[in-house]
């Protein structure tokens, strides 16, 4: 038979794992509760307005947060607490705020987002902005700058919410934008939902360079997501022959090629070259590029030698018909009838001639 166990060490045999399992429970349960520390407990000192502290920079950093902002948030209707985001604070005090000023401090907390948001936030790292904040400059807007800290709301509710979260930093293309068709009409209707906001061209989290070769190519595919789409457009009487009738004239076609050969050097005009960028007005509008009276100084933009008919060979975006352009409708008409009649009719001549040989004809 096997050694007898004696009593003592049968005891410690129980002893060590049970008081291993007593010390696991208390720690899980002291960890558990720092990471669920709620709001109330928070509050105690942070809901004292006036509540802040200097930082190294000189600057004073609020420590107050107001309870009724956040309690409207969409982070508070969806039951996070203070430290959902702020993941270093686990008991008090709190550890050290190692910072230099206010931005070093949004710079460090604004990685806190992927732990929910982790596909926006892989879109942020090729956009434009974070290419910029990699490069050293600092006032590059990261998640808190757009989207707010305590106080996040829908970011488009209302839609106008969009363009002026942008024109905070982009002031001076603001105030243009503003005075175009597309702000105005969203200044007079703040959710109106057929006016492009700035994200619906520029895009959201991946927002690119709008100064590069490739969205140059791809603008004119931005202004026909709406330009080209009939439901929006005959609300407002406008022509959605837009994008077929650029790609079928020069320059839309050279754009077209261009797109297949990457790198290439693109000197053709896009939409924005002739209508505007932010600036872009009602065709009515007497400071419209595209009038009439200003188009042929549009032209010139790219073809300086131009004269005054040079325009007139321009039939906008319209297709020629009876009544719009007629010359051009009724050239194009005798042309798609001359045109397979003559082909037929040789085509017919052919068959007849080989028919003719293949049956024994005198040539």
């Amino acid at each position: 038979m096997g050694k007898e166990l004696r009593p003592h060490v049968v005891g410690a045999r129980f002893t060590v794992p049970l008081l291993a399992l007593f010390i696991s429970l208390i720690w899980g349960s002291a960890w558990s509760q720092e990471q669920s520390i709620p709001i109330s407990e928070c509050i105690t000192c942070h809901g004292n307005e006036g509540l802040s502290t200097t930082l190294p920079s000189g600057e004073e950093l609020p420590l107050w947060v107001d309870m009724k902002v956040f309690s409207e948030s969409v982070h508070a209707k969806a039951g996070l607490t203070c430290v959902s985001c702020h993941r270093d604070i686990t008991g008090f005090p709190h550890p050290p705020l190692a910072v230099r000023d206010r931005r070093e401090l949004s710079l460090r907390y604004y990685t806190n987002c992927r732990a929910c948001h982790q596909e926006q936030y892989r879109a942020t790292l090729d956009s434009i902005h974070l290419r910029v904040l990699a490069a050293g400059r600092r006032e590059a807007p990261v998640c808190t700058d757009c989207h707010g800290a305590h106080n996040i709301t829908p970011p488009a509710q209302p839609r106008l919410k969009v363009d002026l979260t942008c024109g905070r930093c982009h002031e001076q293309i603001f105030n243009v934008y503003k005075e175009s068709v597309h702000g105005a009409d969203l200044l007079k209707d703040q959710d109106h939902p057929d006016v492009p906001t700035c994200t619906d061209c520029h895009g959201v989290h991946q927002i690119e360079d709008p100064q590069t070769l490739e969205f140059r190519l791809r603008s004119p595919q931005i202004c026909a997501n709406c330009h080209a789409d009939p439901v929006r457009m005959n609300k407002y009487g406008l022509s959605t022959a837009v994008l077929r009738s650029y790609v079928s004239d020069f320059h839309g076609t050279t754009v077209q090629l261009f797109q297949k050969r990457p790198g290439a050097r693109l000197n053709e005009a896009v939409c924005y070259d002739c209508h505007g960028v932010h600036d872009i007005k009602r065709t009515d509008d007497p400071d419209s590029r595209v009038i009439k009276e200003n188009l042929l100084k549009t032209c010139q933009q790219c073809h300086p030698t131009a004269t005054a008919n040079f325009p007139t060979s321009w039939v906008k975006h319209y297709d020629p018909s009876p009544t719009e352009f007629p010359m051009v409708y009724y050239v194009e008409l005798f042309y798609k009838i001359l045109i397979p009649a003559v082909i037929g009719f040789f085509v017919i001549f052919i068959l007849l001639d080989a028919a003719r040989r293949a049956f024994g004809g005198k040539p």
